[in-house]
């Protein structure tokens, strides 16, 4: 108990992730529940990598969980080189801490800040940095429309049009 007669907040969030598992278990569908860290992640020394028991407020959702995983991003903590020297700067990792049908591993990517996203490590971006812009011929800049042709606007006088479906006659 919290003092006041409640429930203090890691009972609160064990109740919830034992529901979320048994949702999950009913439906037969996978889960995906987000969870904060504690603090303890940056007062600890060396490279700041979270762990299982950073998990904030409750051992439950480490316990109720089939997989849980962390974003790292080593460049976040203002660490420049991994232990192998190698540098940081866009790196960031998915940790799978636990993982109750598999393995454990750190899978490496890169980090594009500018989209908040990943992508595969060893993969040279698209970019076509050479060529130059083309103006889109379809775009009406007075009115700031873009205007497609339909298919369906090209009238076929012929009457093969439902002939290409099999249909011998017009539906309407």
């Amino acid at each position: 108990k919290d003092g006041k007669g409640g429930v203090n907040r890691e009972q609160e969030i064990s109740t919830i992730s034992r529901s979320i598992k048994e949702i999950a278990k009913e439906l037969n569908v996978p889960i995906i529940a987000l969870a904060q860290l504690s603090r303890s992640v940056e007062q600890r020394g060396g490279d700041k990598r979270p762990q299982l028991s950073d998990l904030r407020e409750s051992g439950a959702i480490e316990q109720d969980a089939d997989i849980v995983s962390f974003i790292y991003r080593p460049e976040y903590y203002g660490l420049i080189k991994d232990d192998d020297g190698n540098a940081n700067q866009g790196v960031g990792e998915i940790i799978i801490a636990k993982h109750r049908n598999g393995a454990l591993d750190r899978v490496r990517l890169r980090f594009v800040p500018e989209y908040a996203r990943f992508e595969n490590l060893n993969e040279v971006p698209e970019m076509d940095i050479a060529a130059p812009l083309k103006v889109n011929a379809g775009f009406d800049s007075e009115q700031m429309t873009y205007t497609v042709k339909s298919k369906m606007d090209v009238r076929d006088d012929s009457g093969e049009d439902f002939d290409k479906f099999g249909i011998e006659e017009t539906p309407f």
